[in-house]
């Protein structure tokens, strides 16, 4: 059964790094779309898009408000890994994120509600 895990969550200080990772053990994750989403503490109903990238890696879009900051990157060899590179990290870059893919498409979407089939997330926490 496909189980998205991300990992690489943590404690950062501000103007820190950090790499988030997504993948799925035995499943080949090269055909999917996949999208990095947060959701902030007390958000609970707000999950923002942040990043995708279509299947081979050649398309990727970049919320407005981490431009220049983040970046979605993907291995679709041995690593089978999707990631999502952070710098500069800030307070407010504070949440759970999350990675999630598309089954149906090859396409990089913006919409949550394009991602079928989603992780339970990381916590980043930018704090001094």
């Amino acid at each position: 059964q496909l189980q998205l895990v991300e990992s690489g969550g943590g404690l950062v200080q501000p103007g820190g790094s950090l790499t988030l990772s997504c993948t799925a053990s035995g499943w080949p994750l090269d055909r999917y779309p996949v999208g990095w989403f947060r959701q902030a503490p007390g958000k609970e109903r707000e999950r923002d898009t942040i990043a995708c990238i279509n299947s081979v890696g050649s398309v990727t879009k970049i919320a407005d408000s981490v431009k220049g900051r983040f970046t979605i990157s993907r291995d679709n060899g041995v690593k089978n890994t999707i990631y999502l590179h952070m710098k500069d990290v800030r307070p407010e870059d504070s949440a759970t994120y999350f990675c999630a893919l598309d089954l149906i498409d090859r396409v990089c979407r913006w919409e949550g509600e394009s991602y079928d089939k989603w992780g339970r997330g990381t916590q980043v926490i930018v704090s001094a």
